[in-house]
């Protein structure tokens, strides 16, 4: 039996092994829709057959950029661990009512307004201590936008910008605190981060 043969049973042996995995984690119908895709091992060369890309298939998110899905920011898989806590902390929220003075006296609460729906993120990545309401995020951490974490705040509203999605009050109907993928205007809001993000 010649390398390239070995070689090839090999490969088509691990892609079994594979999909008996994707089957036994992800479900039977993504299994199927792997198993349908395009490309593969070839048995005569051992080398990939070339897969044509798909042009209905959305891009893959921008490296440092979350995506938003149903309303959950899924958090890039290049963000350091404490901001992947931060959007992970954000979404346990994420439905719950728009409540004022909300998650200020604790910090698992009913609803959230602004400063307690963006104090309760970013105590998900142990970035704050306790809440704090609007007008003091004017000076929490350091000036100017960061890498990964903006806190914008004034001193009748607070939002954040995490990973590139807008972490929000506004804009959502009085409904609560919810991930937006479109901006709002930063005059009149002073730009904080915490420091490293």
């Amino acid at each position: 039996m010649t390398l390239a043969l070995r070689a090839a049973r090999f490969a088509a042996f691990c892609s079994a092994l594979t999909m008996l995995a994707m089957v036994a984690v992800l479900g039977l119908p993504l299994a199927e829709a792997a198993l349908a895709a395009p490309g593969g091992m070839s048995a005569r060369t051992a080398e990939p057959l070339p897969v044509e890309a798909d042009p209905e298939a959305p891009a893959p998110a921008p490296t440092g950029t979350a995506a938003l899905v149903n309303g959950r920011a899924i958090a890039p898989l290049d963000a350091p661990p404490a901001v992947k806590k931060v959007i992970a902390a954000a979404n346990r929220i994420r439905t719950k009512p728009y409540i004022f003075g909300g998650g200020h006296g604790r910090w698992w609460d009913r609803g959230y307004d602004c400063s307690g729906a963006v104090s309760f993120a970013l105590r998900g990545g142990s970035l704050i201590d306790s809440p704090m309401p609007s007008g003091p995020m004017m000076g929490w951490g350091s000036a100017g936008l960061g890498r990964w974490v903006t806190v914008f705040a004034n001193s009748g509203h607070a939002y954040a910008v995490i990973a590139g999605l807008r972490w929000d009050t506004s804009g959502t109907g009085g409904s609560g605190p919810r991930w937006h993928e479109d901006m709002r205007s930063r005059s009149g809001f002073a730009a904080r981060h915490p420091t490293g993000y």
